[in-house]
């Protein structure tokens, strides 16, 4: 029987995102500074890095010119600098220009680019300066001495579909480390892990979810503008939905089109993919793209609290950063910069810790009043209700955030915290059966979901267990069909979850191997009763410009 393989690192970060990448290499420098000598590694469950990294994108530089004060931004990989910007209102058939981009929405000074061209050039620094980066592995399980983490189980490999060692079984390694850095990215398995153990949420309000689904197009040459952005709200999602559009202008004659679903919506017949095709049809969006070609697709979870859904950052051994900490500025849509602030933050924290040799909480959190001290807390303090005030729909959202705007933040004006519920704790029972009757997939311009996937580049070796784990399966052919329909169907944007006939009834069918690890099923189950793990090490999407 082949032997668990075990790695010693100083510091293991588990993700390779921004806040990772970017922490890797701000810890390395500070260590080279201070003449210590630590062994950094980043753990990443992609196949390379970039893989799996999704976003808009447009990026604050903020953070990237103080982690590299030398660097112009033309050294940067950029797309283009914001050089037009709308903001419209939608109705089915018309666009309605807004007066001005209000300043909170503004993309002055900002850029368009690829999180997946960021992240590899960020990972190509990383192992310049001398961090190991493990590609292909994924963190299963956290490592425990008391309640202390002390490090990392990555996945077996050559699990076959039925639990049984396969021929060319692997052991997972454990990979200790003195501090543990999560940067997994939204709802990541560890992190929640980490959560529900350490009680990391206490007095917070519960984090609130949206997801981005998004299409690339290529267009005839000269027709995109690059550094063209244009931000909607209304069609498709009308008052009742949390959400907007986005349209950017990239290099090389791509436009890149997304919709942001918010997962706290009442109506279990929402499907985000279908709202995406449903924008497509409107006439100004068909105008722009018909002449073009989709070359890409995916789909990615984004937390959307606030300030007040951020967990405990810290426990003993590990600390939380980025997305999976919950730092992203949903009224301007971007957490890049936020997320790579955290990572150089918590580097600060870790490499204070290393000196001294304590990694205890009452050290790491150090990390939380670099925080609260740094202007990731300015940014997000001005914001922090800002969410909430969309319970009330379109409208009263738009008027609490102007509200929030002239008071500092304040929820309608006056209350320092608004309070909020999980997402899937809003869904109602059954109200819209066909919600899509009218929209019809043509595979030219119109997509259906298993289309879509295959231009994810997703792909999972067949034989395994799959990663999406249901905890009890009757309740889908029971409860869940009678009271919501089976909304895993819909939410779901890449077809992973199918109900097919059986015998007199159905039953649920997971083609796990579809999956664009998103989440979304994780976070919106009505009932909770599905896990999110990670596949074998590799699998999945293969982004390389999302």
């Amino acid at each position: 029987m082949a032997e668990r393989e075990v790695l010693d690192m100083d510091v293991l970060f588990v993700g390779a995102g921004p806040a990772s990448l970017a922490g890797a290499i701000h810890l390395k420098r500070l260590l080279r500074e201070s003449g210590q000598e630590a062994n950094v590694a980043v753990l990443e469950k992609a196949s390379e890095v970039g893989a799996h990294s999704l976003s808009g994108a447009i990026v604050d530089p903020r953070a990237l010119r103080e982690l590299f004060p030398n660097y112009n931004d033309a050294d940067f990989p950029f797309e283009a600098e914001v050089t037009e910007e709308h903001l419209y209102y939608l109705t089915a058939t018309k666009k309605i220009p807004f007066p001005f981009v209000p300043p909170p929405m503004s993309h002055h000074n900002c850029f368009v680019t690829s999180l997946g061209k960021l992240t590899r050039w960020l990972g190509g620094i990383c192992e310049e300066d001398g961090v190991d980066i493990f590609c292909g592995f994924a963190g299963t399980e956290l490592l425990y001495d008391g309640d202390q983490v002390i490090g990392v189980r990555t996945g077996d490999r050559g699990i076959d579909k039925n639990g049984e060692k396969k021929t060319q079984f692997e052991p997972g390694a454990d990979i200790h480390a003195k501090v543990v850095i999560l940067g997994e990215g939204t709802r990541g398995s560890l992190t929640k892990k980490l959560i529900n153990r350490h009680e990391l949420m206490q007095e917070r309000n519960p984090q609130v979810w949206a997801v981005g689904v998004k299409e690339l197009w290529r267009m005839p040459a000269g027709t995109v503008p690059p550094g063209y952005v244009t931000h909607t709200m209304g069609f498709p999602l009308g008052h009742d939905i949390f959400g907007g559009a986005f349209l950017y202008g990239m290099q090389n004659d791509i436009w890149d089109l997304g919709l942001v679903v918010g997962l706290d919506y009442k109506n279990p017949a929402v499907d985000s993919h279908h709202e995406l095709q449903r924008l497509k049809n409107h006439p100004w969006i068909r105008s722009l793209l018909s002449a073009g070609q989709m070359i890409a697709y995916g789909a990615k979870s984004l937390p959307e609290g606030g300030w007040y859904s951020i967990p405990r950052l810290a426990v003993d051994g590990a600390l939380l950063i980025g997305d999976s900490a919950g730092f992203m500025n949903g009224q301007r849509l971007k957490g890049i910069h936020l997320a790579m602030k955290s990572g150089m933050l918590a580097a600060e924290t870790t490499a204070d810790a290393l000196s001294t040799g304590n990694f205890t909480a009452t050290q790491l959190a150090d990390y939380e009043s670099r925080v609260e001290s740094s202007w990731i807390r300015d940014e997000l303090w001005k914001v922090r209700n800002f969410h909430q005030g969309f319970d009330r729909g379109l409208l009263g959202g738009l008027a609490n955030a102007g509200m929030g705007l002239l008071t500092g933040g304040r929820g309608w004006g006056f209350k320092n915290r608004l309070f909020s519920e999980a997402g899937h704790k809003k869904m109602k029972k059954i109200v819209e059966k066909n919600r899509y009757k009218d929209l019809q997939f043509d595979g030219t311009y119109l997509f259906d979901k298993v289309t879509d996937v295959y231009y994810s580049a997703t792909a999972h070796e067949e034989n395994q267990v799959p990663h999406l784990h249901i905890n009890d399966q009757n309740v889908c052919t029971t409860k869940c069909a009678e009271e919501y329909g089976n909304p895993c169907v819909k939410f779901c944007p890449a077809d992973v979850y199918e109900m097919v006939p059986d015998g007199d009834g159905q039953r649920l069918q997971i083609n796990f191997s579809n999956c664009v690890h998103c989440k979304t099923c994780d976070i919106m189950d009505p009932y909770q009763i599905i896990d999110w793990v990670p596949p074998e090490g590799g699998d999945g999407p293969v982004w390389v410009n999302l």
